[in-house]
């Protein structure tokens, strides 16, 4: 998960201070492309893709690599949903240790790129299998190019997730899902004062209102198709009622009391490599767990109910190809599943 500038990992720490929240750049900017014109040619096998099931930044990532079909080509690394001083931690893997980086934090990646950078530790974080270095961490690029750079590894009938007729639209809605949506509900979350957190509130919901508009009769972001952008939009989304409506006090209304933006949400948590990369339990330990400056009891909530997300939506009604002339993927990857009790 990013981390606000400057402080690493858990911006919800007391000693953020009374700053407004600010995102940092991502430090490693290395791009994986098909010509390995920065030094990291495509290969299979060569990188390994850690993340944390609880970060919106990261599922993006797991959610690409899903429905492009390069889990044969880029393996996954999930971490624990805590973090401590140390970094992400490989505690779910045996003996706390990543079997195939061998190292017990993310943190050793970043060291053996670049020792004591200023930066914090974010996922996801590409990782270069043979030298154990970290490449990149750059989440806005990431996905972009598993979409463009990867395409020689995509799987057979995998979708375009940036298709270039749609580009400029994709970036210019994709901008204003960043910066009020994805980015906002932690502007909101994260502020100190009361005017910051209105000013975050209030464009949070303003461009809420606006993308419930533009969906109401039409089934994707762009196009008749998924993109990126739904990618995008989906993420924050699907922790909107567990964590950020209360844990952030975006609370104006839950995403199940906006029929468009529900239905919309369901839609895509039911096509597969959506919903079944999200792990609900993940989700709310870590919000809850680690924002200590937010929640300092630690206490996670029950709530909410989530078996509205397997309910129907109705949505393919609107028309709309989800894989345009492509496929769905198919059965998640042995290993790779979500447990039981991060489900619905």
């Amino acid at each position: 998960m990013p981390a606000p500038d400057p402080v690493p990992a858990d911006a919800g720490n007391p000693a953020y201070g009374h700053r407004p929240f600010t995102r940092s750049r991502s430090h490693f900017a290395d791009r994986v492309t098909a010509d390995g014109r920065d030094g990291w040619p495509v290969a299979a096998g060569r990188y390994r893709l850690v993340a944390s099931r609880a970060c919106p930044w990261a599922s993006r990532a797991v959610i690409s690599r899903r429905l492009l079909g390069l889990e044969d080509a880029v393996s996954l690394a999930v971490v624990d949903p805590l973090q401590d001083d140390r970094s992400w931690r490989f505690t779910l893997d045996a003996d706390g240790r990543d079997p195939v980086l061998g190292i017990r934090f993310l943190s050793e990646a970043y060291d053996a790129r670049e020792r004591d950078y200023p930066g914090g530790v974010s996922v996801p974080a590409l990782v270069d299998v043979p030298s154990g270095r970290l490449v990149t961490n750059d989440f806005q690029q990431l996905t972009l190019d598993f979409a463009t750079e990867w395409t020689a590894l995509h799987r057979p009938g995998a979708p375009d997730l940036y298709p270039e007729d749609h580009r400029a639209e994709i970036d210019a809605v994709m901008a204003d899902v960043y910066r009020d949506v994805n980015n906002g509900v932690y502007r909101a979350g994260f502020a100190t004062g009361q005017g910051e957190y209105d000013e975050a509130f209030g464009a949070l919901f303003a461009r809420l209102d606006r993308l419930a508009d533009r969906l109401s009769d039409r089934r994707y972001l762009v196009g008749d198709t998924l993109t990126e952008a739904d990618v995008r939009l989906f993420t924050t989304l699907v922790r909107f009622d567990p964590v950020y409506h209360g844990h952030f006090k975006c609370n104006r209304f839950k995403l199940a009391e906006d029929p468009v933006l529900w239905a919309y949400a369901k839609d895509l948590f039911q096509t597969p490599g959506f919903g079944d990369t999200v792990d609900f339990h993940h989700i709310k330990q870590h919000y809850y767990r680690v924002h200590t400056g937010i929640n300092p009891t630690g206490i996670v909530p029950l709530g909410p109910d989530l078996s509205g997300w397997l309910t129907p939506h109705h949505r393919e009604e609107l028309g709309g190809r989800p894989f345009g002339d492509g496929t769905p993927p198919g059965p998640v990857r042995p290993g790779e599943e979500v447990p039981p009790s991060g489900r619905p």
